[in-house]
């Protein structure tokens, strides 16, 4: 077995070895750097004689250096002899302990933490990606990831967070921050913020996967479903979304017969669980994929029906990014005068200073309506406002070609 099947193995089998280590120890960090170096001593043996049971020894390598940290840290023999008796157990690890992976997934997800430390920690100890491959992912350094995560873990074992799942009432309200975290993902894979590449496939599908794990620990939440379903409707356009340069292609040029059929009957699939007590903001945004999915081009699709999807978001999770997809969804359906109204709103009231997409949004508006000069200067504003060069490219063609 090679580098490749380690990874594997690792990314298959590092959610349920954390959790079954953190219920073990009783320290979520011990655990977690126990794990890092039962991988790194399977990268180097694994070559050399493959294990029958490989998710098995890593937990068992990975349980003994978890012993070997606590006795070299402290002084409390009688813990540590009870660890020690304890590692005779079967090294299976139980499949059934689902609740396990749900508390690790909320912890990684814990309010005590910053926003980037829980992507990093979600990232790492839940979908088991290293330290190199998120850093890739969100385009900062190494160093900057392992900052996150070193610190993450200190902050979690100050706040003296258990290792349980948190009371059903609890559960809910912190269940929005797990599927956040897990939309924040999914969000960066789809599209870029910075860099070079409009998509990063792998992060969504991690995301994807995340998602899938949640939707199967807590089947009875809508929201979980719903967030399946936007991040699997989102996903089936990947296909036709750039060229086989990686050059955007806009959704009324792409070739719909080029979108994955498969994810979007997961996402349909998906949707209709998520419909059973009404849909909540994640819902809503995949029942409009799922119009989008549903159409065979941009002319026939029911533009009025996501305007009313739009509306009702608005009226849920009320944020200007909704209001001007709402504005995208109103020029499609009624025309770009009055949706430019919206967009005027959005800038007087500055509620995205900073954001290229407003620009970029007016911008075209500006050209439906014949006004070139004024088109061509907020698409310019948006190439400059940018991070992504994939997309600035296709701002700065649009503005040249209203000369």
């Amino acid at each position: 077995m090679g580098t490749a099947d380690v990874e594997a193995v690792w990314r298959i089998e590092s959610a349920r070895i954390v959790a079954a280590l953190t219920r073990f120890t009783g320290d979520f960090g011990l655990a977690e750097d126990a794990a890092q170096e039962a991988v790194a001593e399977a990268l180097v043996s694994w070559p050399l004689a493959s294990p029958a049971n490989p998710a098995g020894w890593l937990m068992a390598t990975a349980r003994r250096r978890a012993i070997d940290a606590i006795r070299r840290r402290t002084a409390l023999h009688d813990r540590y002899a009870l660890l020690a008796a304890d590692s005779a157990v079967d090294e299976e690890i139980d499949p059934d302990k689902i609740d396990d992976v749900l508390a690790l997934m909320f912890i990684s997800c814990h309010p005590v933490l910053s926003p980037e430390a829980r992507v990093a920690l979600t990232l790492r100890v839940v979908a088991g990606l290293s330290s190199e491959e998120i850093a890739r992912a969100f385009l900062v350094s190494v160093p900057t990831v392992q900052a996150r995560i070193t610190r993450g873990k200190k902050t979690i074992a100050a706040a003296g967070v258990p290792f349980e799942l948190p009371p059903a009432a609890e559960r809910r309200e912190r269940l929005g921050g797990v599927l956040s975290v897990i939309y924040v993902i999914f969000t960066e894979g789809s599209t870029a913020t910075s860099g070079d590449r409009l998509l990063r496939p792998d992060v969504a599908y991690e995301a994807i996967r995340l998602a899938r794990t949640l939707a199967a620990l807590q089947p009875a939440e809508p929201e979980v479903h719903g967030l399946l379903a936007l991040c699997e409707l989102t996903a089936a356009r990947f296909p036709a979304r750039t060229g086989p340069d990686g050059s955007p292609i806009l959704l009324e040029d792409q070739d719909r017969r080029r979108w994955d059929i498969s994810a979007i009957r997961r996402g349909l699939t998906a949707l209709s669980k998520a419909s059973t007590r009404g849909l909540g903001a994640y819902g809503l945004q995949a029942a409009i994929a799922a119009t989008h999915a549903s159409a065979p081009s941009v002319e026939a699709t029911d533009w009025d029906r996501i305007v009313v999807l739009y509306e009702a978001l608005g009226r849920v999770a009320p944020s200007p990014v909704v209001e001007l997809n709402r504005a995208v969804a109103v020029a499609m359906a009624s025309g770009p005068a009055q949706a430019l109204a919206i967009v005027d709103e959005l800038i007087a009231s500055d509620r995205l200073p900073g954001s290229h997409l407003v620009p970029t949004v007016r911008g075209e508006l500006l050209a439906r309506l014949g006004r070139r000069p004024e088109a061509r200067a907020e698409l310019e504003l948006a190439a400059r406002l940018c991070a992504n060069q994939r997309e600035r490219s296709v701002l700065l063609r649009k503005a040249a070609t209203l000369g």
